[in-house]
């Protein structure tokens, strides 16, 4: 009995042992210019991190699919480092501001560390450190590529005048403008319970008695409400096109509104989606059918003949990326310079 007592002793201490090792088995070896394993357990990380992405389990194909790209990118990090092509720490630095700076349209205002990190966590899945060393690597990668297939990238030609026309003519019945407001905002918010919708309703009564009909009582209010113990919040509401989708996110109530609205002219207390609204319309714009030269939409610069160009140019940027990218993963690819473990595959 005490033989077979540390019979099984044994096995529990080994168990935990064995799946360690299943983890630092490799998925891969890499050996294009030394030899880099894939890991079972980077590689089920990755795979998990992707299901997390697409909420769902991935399949057999979709799985040797992420196998495949960690190859792939293994050999053209070995091959930028054979070609002395490095990425510094101030070009990812870079790259992250401008994350942060797409952050900050979004939120109206700086993140914080901590906001910048669940954002990014929330987008790829990764922590910080983490999220850094991917960028790295595809920097390295991005960099390879275009040094490799320059000849490639520089073919690319801008639209003509005429295969924008041609286009224009193909696709003008799409660019129709909506019925269009521009509006300045007085929100306040519910809250989370019976009570604060009571409270927010007191006040949002006191502002609509101040106010009125009075544009210059409404912009007065909207002034105040800069303030952060004003109670509610104030604003340009932006740009509101008459179409479902506004409807589906402002309300029917908020859209009808707004749309019986003079320029100028302050609305009625609504009672909106989240809090209390009074909307003053600032601009407004007929439906209309766009020509090449028209604003494609109220509030930016771009024209329907930058916006086709634009979409031309990036249709053909695309075409050659992919045909670049397939070009030089063949290249890579050519000997086999990596061995693929099925075994270890499963789990």
């Amino acid at each position: 009995m005490k033989r077979m007592a540390s019979i099984l002793l044994l096995g529990m201490l080994l168990a935990p042992m064995g799946f360690a090792q299943s983890d630092l088995q490799p998925a891969a070896i890499v050996r294009l210019t030394k030899s880099e394993p894939i890991t079972v357990k980077q590689y089920r990380t990755e795979v998990e991190r992707m299901e997390r992405q697409a909420g769902r389990a991935l399949d057999a194909a979709e799985r040797r699919q992420v196998l495949d790209v960690m190859i792939n990118e293994k050999l053209a990090i070995q091959a930028a480092e054979r070609d002395k092509i490095v990425v510094s720490d101030n070009e990812i630095n870079q790259q992250i501001q401008q994350l942060r700076a797409s952050l900050v349209q979004q939120v109206g205002r700086q993140p914080t560390d901590a906001e910048f990190a669940i954002a990014v966590r929330n987008e790829t899945g990764l922590e910080i450190p983490a999220f850094r060393e991917q960028l790295r690597r595809q920097l390295i990668t991005q960099k390879y590529l275009l040094a490799k297939k320059e000849n490639l990238f520089k073919s690319i030609t801008a639209p003509t005048e005429t295969e924008i026309l041609n286009a224009y003519a193909l696709t003008k019945t799409k660019y129709i403008r909506p019925e269009t407001v521009r509006f300045s905002m007085i929100a306040v918010p519910y809250g989370s319970d019976s009570g604060a919708k009571a409270k927010a309703k007191e006040l949002a009564d006191r502002l609509i008695r101040e106010i009125g009909s009075n544009p210059a009582k409404f912009d007065e209010a909207v002034i105040r409400g800069q303030s952060p113990s004003a109670g509610y919040q104030a604003g340009d509401g932006g740009y509101l096109p008459r179409n479902l989708e506004a409807q589906q996110i402002a309300g029917q109530d908020f859209i009808n509104t707004a749309f019986s609205l003079k320029q100028g002219e302050v609305s009625k207390l609504i009672e909106g989606i989240g809090g209390y609204q009074i909307i003053k319309v600032t601009e407004t714009y007929e439906q209309k059918s766009l020509e090449l030269d028209d604003v494609i939409q109220p509030g930016t610069r771009i024209t329907v003949r930058e916006y086709i160009r634009n979409a031309m140019l990036q249709e053909r940027q695309q075409a050659v990326l992919a045909r670049a990218t397939q070009e030089l993963v063949t290249e890579l690819r050519a000997g086999n310079p990596f061995q693929i473990f099925e075994s270890n595959l499963k789990w």
